[in-house]
């Protein structure tokens, strides 16, 4: 039985209070052409089936890359390791959304033309299958087109407003 002061009585505020519970995994969702390029950190990503590789993610509505991503239809997930704090801020937001947050960095060009972060811990790259719009954001299904990593190095977590790593 949930006590009187623990209902909710916001859920849209608590669901936020509760989510920061929950600990991630953190990566940038890249999106681009050949002469234009974008990306923003996440968090709201998950593989959701192996046969046929499918993934999920969540872009707000008013995002350049998700204009970016229903344009291409393409786009790639770069997992970030415990090291990239620096970049996981970069592509949220420390960056202003029309400047270049590729500026200095070392860029692969993955499948017709996805913008890859060379320094990523693993990459997907997938193709847009379903959309599904809400009134502030859109959840994409995308199919996994191609998938690689580099060395084994620990993830990148954010949990509770705050960047983490594994201990063992």
């Amino acid at each position: 039985m949930i006590k009187g002061e623990d209902v909710i009585e916001n859920p849209m505020v608590e669901l936020k209070e509760v989510m920061r519970r929950w600990p991630s995994g953190v990566a940038v969702l890249t999106s681009g052409t050949k002469e234009v390029r974008h990306g923003m950190t996440v968090s709201s990503f998950t593989s959701i089936s192996v046969q046929p590789p499918l993934i999920t993610v969540t872009m707000n509505n008013a995002a350049r890359t998700k204009h970016m991503v229903d344009e291409t239809e393409l786009f790639a997930i770069n997992l970030l390791d415990e090291g990239q704090q620096a970049l996981a801020d970069r592509f949220a937001g420390r960056i202003s959304e029309n400047e270049d947050r590729f500026s200095g960095l070392a860029v692969l060009s993955g499948a017709e033309f996805i913008p890859l972060l060379a320094d990523a811990a693993a990459w997907l790259e997938c193709r847009v299958v379903h959309r599904y719009a809400m009134p502030e954001s859109t959840l994409y299904v995308g199919e996994v087109i191609s998938a690689r990593k580099s060395d084994n190095k620990p993830p990148l977590l954010y949990f509770n407003r705050g960047y983490y790593r594994i201990c063992k």
